[in-house]
């Protein structure tokens, strides 16, 4: 039976809901509700027009409506008269299929056919900067290799004891805080769980270090690369498919410790990671991470080619313990839902194939790639990737059409709005247009 929230409200002292939805370009969208009102929005959802949000409909269309699922619902660990609820989009009775959040769904559903579930973990990178976007925010930030500094890690230490605290709070299970590679940039880590709960979680956990950043006179972004010189703010994916309490990517006998069925689910993965680029890197920004030159630090740290690995953090796929591979691809500004079906569908075909992914490389990609000229690249930029999004009936058979031609519609406006201000060089500076509609992804 559902959860009651108007008696979690009464309980837990909640005097407003915010439901909530993320639309196809990763924005967060809600309605403020007071509690008296939350039983009917429980049942009949919160209306909102569609054609206001980024999702390809008109004003002619009838009202979209959000149903909150009442198992995500967060209590705001600095408001706690405030409730955070993830929905599900409806019109006219069905649910609507670009909804981002229905889309994943769909594809947990697909997966359970074979009886599976995947579970996954997120690395989300964030910088802390000025307000208006232009620096870092800690001036004394300058270490040419950055990473893991204690001192600049400990100047943040109230802003981020206060997220750490929270995620405690919620059981979420963080286990480590650290400065990352870049000036003023950080990560935190929590366990990893259901792909779902994993995928509001990473909505909730960005709307969160936002929030708690203005309230310590800070601005976090999650920006791919809001600083050229700077490495950018990738999200990494960890990934493991599950019958029950069995890893089924499990294998002890292999020399990684992954199963055949891994292998398969990963090589399905590289095989449309050109078209999940315009999914996982989904900003004209994006592709100033993508390719990128050596950045300040010495590296980029993020993927150029389609290749796998051992526990080596040049190659797009990483196998840095048994049972599990880490997807390097996604950046910051990636749709935390489309994040997670993405990968879904694209492992999906290479179960169903029993694909192949060759042999690992243990090179260093960033210098030797040239050594192999046969080795796909991924695109390099949203342009090229939206492009082979259009041409991949994975994806098409998957989403549907009408989602994918939405998706690839909305995106070229977009990139269309940016010519008429910009042209994209990565050897160039970071655009002022990129900024001011990359900034707060």
């Amino acid at each position: 039976m559902s959860k009651n929230l108007s008696q979690i409200a009464k309980s837990k002292k909640i005097k407003y809901f915010l439901i909530s939805f993320v639309d196809l370009f990763g924005v967060l969208r809600s309605k403020l509700v007071p509690a008296r009102a939350i039983s009917d929005m429980q049942k009949n959802g919160a209306g909102f027009a569609g054609f206001a949000t980024w999702l390809d409909m008109t004003p002619a269309d009838a009202d979209m409506f959000a149903i909150p699922d009442p198992d995500s619902l967060i209590q705001l660990p600095w408001n706690k008269e405030v409730g955070w609820l993830a929905s599900d989009l409806w019109m006219n009775g069905k649910l609507v299929d670009a909804s981002p959040r229905v889309m994943l769904k769909k594809q947990i559903k697909e997966l359970s056919r074979k009886n599976l579930v995947m579970k996954s973990g997120v690395e989300c990178e964030y910088f802390l900067i000025s307000e208006d976007g232009s620096t870092i925010a800690d001036k004394r930030d300058i270490q040419s290799k950055p990473c893991y500094d204690q001192s600049a890690l400990m100047r943040r230490y109230e802003l981020i004891k206060e997220i750490c605290d929270s995620m405690i709070e919620l059981g979420w299970n963080p286990y480590q805080n650290d400065h990352e590679d870049a000036n003023g940039q950080f990560e935190m880590n929590w366990d990893y769980s259901d792909c779902l709960v994993t995928a509001d979680r990473h909505v909730f956990f960005k709307f969160m270090v936002k929030s708690l950043a203005e309230k310590h006179g800070l601005r976090a972004t999650f920006m791919p690369k809001p600083f050229e010189n700077l490495t950018g703010n990738g999200c990494h994916a960890h990934i493991s498919l599950w019958d029950g309490k069995i890893n089924k990517f499990l294998d002890n006998g292999d020399r990684y410790g992954l199963s055949k069925i891994a292998y398969n689910f990963l090589a399905g993965v590289m095989k449309n990671a050109e078209s999940l680029s315009s999914l996982f890197n989904p900003t004209v920004n994006s592709y100033r991470r993508i390719n990128a030159p050596p950045t300040k630090s010495g590296a980029s740290w993020s993927p150029s080619s389609i290749s796998y690995s051992g526990n080596n953090r040049t190659h797009m796929i990483r196998i840095p313990d048994p049972g599990r591979f880490e997807l390097r691809l996604m950046d910051g500004s990636a749709n935390p839902y489309l994040l997670q079906a993405g990968v879904i569908a694209s492992g999906l075909y290479g179960l169903n194939l029993k694909l192949d992914p060759g042999e690992p490389l243990s090179c260093n990609m960033y210098t030797d790639y040239k050594n192999y000229p046969n080795l796909p690249r991924l695109p390099d930029d949203l342009e090229e990737s939206l492009d082979m999004l259009n041409d991949n009936k994975v994806l098409r058979d998957a989403f549907g059409d009408h989602t994918i031609d939405s998706y690839i519609k909305l995106k070229k406006e977009e990139l269309s709005n940016f010519h008429k201000e910009e042209i994209f060089d990565k050897k160039s500076s970071v655009t002022n247009w990129e900024k001011q509609n990359t900034l707060d992804c």
